[in-house]
């Protein structure tokens, strides 16, 4: 039964292009919400603006919308809790924050930079945790005058003695001692709220039922159940989801480098297949099944079946999947996906080359160099030998004049039996076809390897497939 009360969010901060890592996380909540039948929030958290750097919002919309990841609340779709960027709801944090301080929950602090740097030092050679003294907490009312004289102040969360424990979709039971946590910053000397303040305010005001963000957000859960606890707010179910790790076994970041997901679309990766192997990183379907279309992993994904371990991104099984899906693609629609990697066809061009093409492709990108000589001149690399390893010259010779003698009496609509007739001059010859056909390889495509070569010398036409033969026997002798 559809289950409105499940509303997800995906809230990345525009700090660079979305990589692996996090579209992972947006999707597990995309797809979270879509089975359930709930709603899928997309906010912008561009509070720190150290780290900002314009126009990325609109990198991460262009993403979610090419993924197919689309969002029922959230910038260009407005909503019930309108604006969906934090930099434009700052006023409400800065209430939410005078209601902590006022309830005794949160306290102003003017600890210089200076201060709190001597501090930490002085705990680290004493082998001490490093977090704030609560200095400032018994001196509110020197604090005040401070501010009131223009010296620069904070906001900080007055964490609460106890325990705080959570059960977690993904992890179980979770539980931190609160005397280990530090008083965390809320609401910085610029007015600006930090991640903590915004991101639980935020997510109750919007009405979040689960938060599905990674796990490196695990120590921060307890600072966000105190804030809860000190509006009296009921906390959202947390999911925190494993890293996502690169084949080196380290950390997928933009720091390190990661390609951002649109970059994949230029390099002919499908939306479906890279939401089919985002999917798998930490999921399982529970049997052998690996391919999925968006719409049966909205049937099957559960936060039940995500793996707490770190997932290890493979770009070979992309790669198995993107063929996999590009097979699976309508004629029709593989028409219009080939429109970029061959510029300048026309849609009955490249309808005519998809039976030899489809099979072959790993990306869509592989048209491109599939293709190059059949819609232009063949280039003959000096690296390519002519005749080919493990055919002599007189057996080249042969298959080349059987070649062009077929199809002058025959042309080239009979395929079976231009075959059968270039095999039997090979195996006459005592080579194995597979070899023989290299030099009709090299003679039409330029390459011993390519699209099948007599599908090719079709869609070639008799006038230039028996013109590209004529060369290439020209350079035998």
């Amino acid at each position: 039964m559809p289950d409105a009360r499940v509303r997800t969010r995906f809230a990345p901060s525009p700090t660079g292009a979305l990589h692996f890592g996090s579209v992972r996380t947006a999707l597990f909540a995309w797809l979270t919400a879509r089975h359930a039948g709930g709603a899928f929030i997309l906010r912008i958290e561009d509070t720190d603006q150290e780290r900002y750097i314009p126009g990325t919002e609109a990198l991460i919309l262009e993403t979610l919308s090419w993924l197919g990841l689309n969002w029922d609340e959230g910038p260009e779709v407005g909503g019930p809790h309108d604006p969906y960027i934090q930099s434009l709801r700052i006023a409400v944090y800065r209430e939410h924050a005078d209601t902590l301080v006022a309830d005794g929950n949160a306290y102003w602090c003017t600890c210089t930079p200076a201060r709190l740097a001597a501090m930490r030092e002085e705990q680290r050679a004493r082998s001490e945790p490093t977090r704030y003294d609560r200095r400032c907490l018994t001196r509110q009312a020197e604090v005040a005058v401070e501010r009131a004289n223009g010296i620069a102040a904070v906001v900080r969360l007055r964490m609460p003695d106890g325990v705080s424990e959570w059960d977690d979709l993904v992890r179980g039971h979770v539980s931190f001692n609160n005397a280990d946590i530090d008083d965390q910053v809320l609401l910085k000397s610029d007015g600006f709220p930090t991640y903590h303040l915004a991101v639980v305010v935020d997510d109750h005001l919007m009405e979040i039922s689960h938060v599905i963000r990674s796990d490196e957000w695990i120590p921060s859960t307890p600072k966000h159940l105190a804030l809860y606890a000190a509006f009296g707010w009921d906390p959202p179910r947390f999911a925190h989801v494993p890293a996502v790790l690169g084949p080196d076994h380290q950390k997928l970041s933009k720091r390190r480098g990661a390609r951002n997901v649109l970059e994949y679309g230029e390099l002919g990766y499908l939306p479906s297949a890279i939401v089919n192997a985002i999917a798998l990183l930490g999921w399982s379907s529970g049997d052998e099944q690996e391919v999925f279309t968006p719409q049966e992993l909205i049937e099957r994904f559960t936060l039940e079946r995500v793996n707490s371990a770190a997932a290890i991104f493979d770009p070979k099984r992309l790669d198995d999947l993107n063929g996999i899906h590009i097979r699976r693609m309508s004629t029709d629609d593989l028409v219009e996906a080939l429109e970029f990697p061959l510029p300048g066809t026309s849609k009955e061009t490249r309808r005519q080359l998809i039976p030899m093409l489809r099979e072959r492709m790993v990306t869509l990108a592989d048209a491109t160099r599939l293709c190059a000589p059949l819609l232009g001149e063949i280039k003959l690399d000096e690296s390519v030998e002519f005749p080919p390893k493990k055919v002599d010259q007189a057996t080249a010779v042969k298959m080349i004049d059987a070649c062009i003698e077929a199809i002058v009496d025959g042309g080239l609509d009979n395929h079976a039996a231009l075959l059968e007739r270039l095999r039997a001059v090979a195996e006459a010859a005592g080579v194995k076809p597979r070899d023989a056909f290299r030099v009709l390889y090299i003679a039409v495509l330029g390459s011993p390897t390519g699209l099948p070569v007599i599908e090719a010398m079709m869609f070639l036409g008799k006038e230039k497939s028996l013109q590209r033969l004529s060369d290439a026997r020209a350079r035998l002798g």
